[in-house]
């Protein structure tokens, strides 16, 4: 199996560096427009194989898409990163333009690949992705949901003091602010998360998930890198292994939740041909309503692109 991370930056080094750890494919390409900078982490990644003992080869390449033929799942991190002060809508007109080329010089020499998008902001670049590809919508995924799932479980496995392995979650809609945590459908060791924590300390937990992305921004002066590039890793180790696993993805919704041509997170399946299934899960009227909002906020970005 073949794997390409196009970006080379924090968050797509991060994502070759799990992968040949992993051992997730066979091969790993790692593309940057920067000279010599995919060549240089692709050969450190390369380098410490006899000691982390794996034997998945990574290839660095700058901006030969030759090099990336035949890939089965094509990463796409390419983008300006958030800076202090910066929102993920600040960022739509340089990187959708970025996204736009990488996904047609990728589709040139990979036409069978799934792509993964996570240059932001999130759920806008998916649709660039989707309709610069024109491949089917199981083709074209975002990573959002599992990134946003880790920290919610994060939180609440530092509030319980207890593993964060034996928590499980769900988020829907956009990859942002206007996220919509499921407490409902939230479980530490099967057990209903609103038996645990008050909801007062719930809602504060949920607030600061939404956040979460910003909070890193505030310290670091730029976005996250260890967790978005693991994540995605984990979405390309789904498809390649034909897993199967139960996912919150950024995907196209044609009519499910009664929403139609609009890409917002949900549980989906995640196997072999991408997207084998969405999710369809029987929200509640608060539910519906904040999902709505983050529709509606998702929407009015995506007619920023479509401008």
């Amino acid at each position: 199996m073949k794997v390409t991370v196009v970006g080379a930056g924090n968050v797509g080094a991060t994502c070759a560096d799990v992968l040949a750890y992993r051992e997730i494919a066979n091969e790993v390409v790692l593309l940057d427009i920067k000279e010599g900078v995919a060549e240089g982490k692709a050969l450190d990644i390369w380098q410490k194989a006899p000691i982390n003992l794996y034997d998945t080869r990574t290839i660095g390449s700058t901006n030969d898409y030759e090099k990336t033929a035949g890939s089965d799942v094509v990463v796409i991190t390419s983008g300006l990163p958030r800076k202090p002060g910066m929102s993920r809508d600040d960022l739509i007109s340089t990187n959708a333009g970025i996204v736009k080329t990488v996904t047609e010089n990728v589709i040139k020499h990979s036409p069978e690949a799934i792509l993964i998008i996570v240059s932001n902001p999130l759920d806008v670049m998916t649709y660039q992705a989707h309709i610069s590809s024109k491949f089917p919508r199981t083709r074209v995924i975002g990573m959002a949901g599992i990134l946003d799932t880790a920290r919610y479980r994060a939180f609440l496995a530092e509030e319980l003091n207890v593993s964060p392995k034996d928590i499980q979650a769900v988020l829907m809609g956009g990859h942002g602010d206007t996220m919509v945590p499921l407490p409902r459908y939230t479980t530490v060791g099967g057990i209903p998360v609103t038996e645990l924590v008050d909801a007062e300390k719930l809602e504060a937990i949920i607030e600061r998930t939404k956040f979460g992305g910003g909070e890193l921004v505030k310290l670091m002066g730029t976005s996250a890198w260890y967790a978005p590039g693991s994540a995605a890793a984990q979405m390309v180790e789904a498809i390649v292994r034909d897993q199967r696993r139960v996912f919150p993805v950024c995907i196209k919704l044609e009519g499910e939740y009664g929403i139609d041509d609009c890409y917002l997170g949900v549980p989906v399946i995640l196997g072999k041909n991408g997207v084998e299934k969405v999710i369809e899960l029987d929200l509640d009227k608060d539910e519906k309503e904040l999902l709505a909002t983050s529709r509606k906020h998702v929407l009015e970005v995506m007619a920023v692109l479509d401008k």
